[in-house]
């Protein structure tokens, strides 16, 4: 609609400055009088023409100023005396009427045609040629060029299983004779899932480029329109256009928006999107597999598709393209380094290794920002130090030099961060500090401490959940010790600490006292993890969620007091950190492991009652 306001709305002002311009010529060059007075005027010799016909008389009257004026005057039956009259007064007498508007302007007739012509011609060239008022019902895919999509596996990396899986839908393409001799049917939808980033739209491209079939591409929301009838009727298009051009690939990117569950909201305005819906179950059924047309799907939020969507014979097999592991990592930054002058120090695995939970666009974006930083140094290629400052960048945010601490901050924000990175050496299991910084970073970081596990992991014990929330309580007890006082500072630990026990009892079932019973409201999990959880107290009765805000209180409870223990213990390595922190900004490398190695271990509190010693799936 954003696209045709403006047309409309000319179209409209044009309309009505025609109207006003007509209204004002009309008024300014025609007049009525009385046939009374008419008769005088040609007296008078004030009349100069005449035109007659049955019901009027035209008269073009000239006043002292030889200005013309055309007089309309009703015509009186049963005077015949008209012309004699007319004619002794040497009045040009015509028996043809006068079109008004050529007493005016020529351009009054031609105007309006020409607005019209006009205005049709900005409609049906809206958008270019293959768009325009005939046009809302096509598809607005686009087709990759000839020459192909320019992808192929070779430029895919780190997600081998999800090629292995599209490897069938490649011999599919290119000898359907291996499958419809043996009876078999290939699938007729592949949906690709997995978190944002993770190349799933790279992939579907890949696959056309292997095997170098015609590619149609179409975002999900492209077909869904205000006006009721178009998304139905693109889906129709578009699979016609498919079967001309079998055997090829049709891709749906974000196939969420157009495929949610049906019947979830009242709103007038998901009609359309399931009329889309309707007509994209029907077409999925209908057309025939043996033409070889196979539709390929994105999304990252699969608990919200419709069922019917994923039944077998439409969407029948779906592709997990999940974050990689170190070794996809690796080979990922090996693909798009290919390009980069990298410096003999740069270490691949190791910048995999220290990058767990990144997916293919991360990593990316990573090499692409280290090169943007080392040019900006006026370096010949890039060292492993503008890598490392940009993983920084990508974690923590930008750095803010520009935002200057007084010394009573830094003084806090120094001892608040190594109370972190001690209760993190001080906790067996816990992930290894890599550096701690006070210089700001992001929108409201004045300080960070940065983790990073040593190897990816996949689940978590109830005693290195522990660990994490006894870290985050670190910096607040740290000014608890040292000032007497507390700040804001600590406002994103506490929320992160709450959660995650909040989610040890409700979801995780760590805790005796609750049970092993999920209290967590969520109905539909997202499977990738995204998004915040739902409380737990809309399904609980209020005893339930009293014990469960009880369960949450003392779990919190037990981690800040552990690691209070964890820095009086550690008074003086806190303090000498702090110092040396608030000398040099930033603490890492060899200094940094040398001063934490001195840190007095804690008791590990995975046998602290009423806990049970269970596992949970990260």
């Amino acid at each position: 609609m954003n696209r045709w306001w403006p047309v409309f709305f000319g179209f409209f002002l044009i309309v009505v400055l025609f109207g006003g311009l007509t209204t004002v010529v009309s008024s300014a060059t025609s007049s009525s009088v009385s046939y009374t007075e008419f008769k005088a005027l040609v007296t008078h010799g004030a009349i100069q023409e005449v035109y007659l016909d049955e019901d009027s008389i035209r008269a073009t009257r000239v006043d002292l100023n030889e200005t013309e004026k055309l007089l309309i005057i009703p015509r009186v039956p049963g005077d015949d005396d008209l012309v004699q009259l007319l004619e002794t007064h040497g009045v040009q007498v015509s028996g043809v009427p006068k079109n008004a508007c050529s007493d005016g302007s020529p351009l009054l007739f031609l105007f309006p045609l020409l607005m019209l012509a006009g205005f049709w011609w900005i409609m049906m060239r809206q958008g270019g040629p293959s768009r325009g008022v005939a046009a809302f019902g096509r598809n607005t895919a686009t087709l990759a060029p000839e020459e192909g999509t320019g992808v192929t596996f070779e430029d895919i990396a780190g997600v081998d299983e999800a090629v292995e899986e599209l490897q069938e839908i490649i011999a599919f393409l290119t000898t359907p004779e291996r499958f419809t001799s043996l009876g078999g049917r290939p699938p007729k939808g592949v949906l690709l899932v997995g978190p944002p980033g993770t190349g799933k739209t790279l992939l579907a491209r890949a696959v056309a480029g292997e095997a170098d079939v015609p590619f149609f591409s179409m975002s999900g929301s492209s077909f869904v329109e205000m006006f009721v009838g178009v998304g139905a009727a693109r889906v129709r298009d578009l699979f016609k256009v498919a079967e001309e051009h079998a055997p090829c690939i049709i891709f749906i990117d974000e196939l969420d928006a157009v495929g949610k569950a049906r019947g979830l909201s009242g709103a007038a305005g998901n009609e359309e999107r399931e009329q889309t819906l309707n007509q994209l179950l029907v077409e999925l059924d209908g057309f025939d597999n043996r033409n070889g047309i196979i539709v390929m799907a994105a999304t990252n939020r699969p608990e919200t598709l419709d069922q019917a969507l994923l039944r077998a014979g439409r969407f029948d097999r779906q592709v997990l393209v999940d974050r990689p592991d170190v070794r996809g990592r690796e080979a990922i930054l090996e693909v798009h380094s290919a390009k980069l002058k990298l410096d003999e120090e740069v270490s691949l695995r190791d910048i995999a290794r220290v990058t767990p939970g990144f997916a293919g666009a991360d990593l990316a974006n990573i090499l692409n920002d280290a090169a943007l930083l080392a040019a900006r140094r006026e370096q010949t290629s890039i060292m492993m130090k503008d890598i490392q400052d940009a993983i920084e960048r990508t974690v923590a945010g930008l750095e803010k030099k520009n935002r200057r601490l007084s010394e009573k901050e830094r003084c806090v924000v120094a001892y608040h961060e190594c109370g972190h990175a001690i209760c993190a050496a001080a906790s067996p299991g816990s992930d290894p500090v890599k550096k701690i910084s006070i210089i700001p970073r992001g929108i409201a970081a004045l300080g960070y401490t940065i983790q990073m596990p040593l190897e990816d992991r996949y689940l978590m014990s109830q005693s290195e959940l522990l660990n994490r929330i006894t870290v985050l309580y670190g910096g607040r007890v740290a000014e608890e010790i040292v000032f007497g006082d507390i700040t804001t500072g600590a406002h994103d630990d506490i929320r992160k600490a709450s959660d995650l026990s909040r989610r040890m009892v409700t979801e995780y079932g760590m805790s005796r006292t609750v049970g092993a019973i999920n209290y967590s409201g969520e109905t539909q999990p997202n499977p990738f993890g995204l998004g915040p959880s739902a409380p737990g107290a809309a399904l609980t009765s209020p005893k339930t969620a009293e014990l469960i805000e009880s369960e949450v209180r003392r779990i919190t409870d037990l981690c800040h007091e552990r690691a209070h223990q964890i820095l009086l213990e550690n008074r003086a390595l806190l303090e000498e950190m702090a110092q040396h922190l608030l000398e040099h900004e930033v603490l890492d490398g060899e200094e940094m492991n040398h001063l934490l190695a001195r840190a007095h271990a804690a008791e590990p509190l995975h046998q602290a009652p009423p806990l049970s010693p269970t596992s949970v799936e990260e």
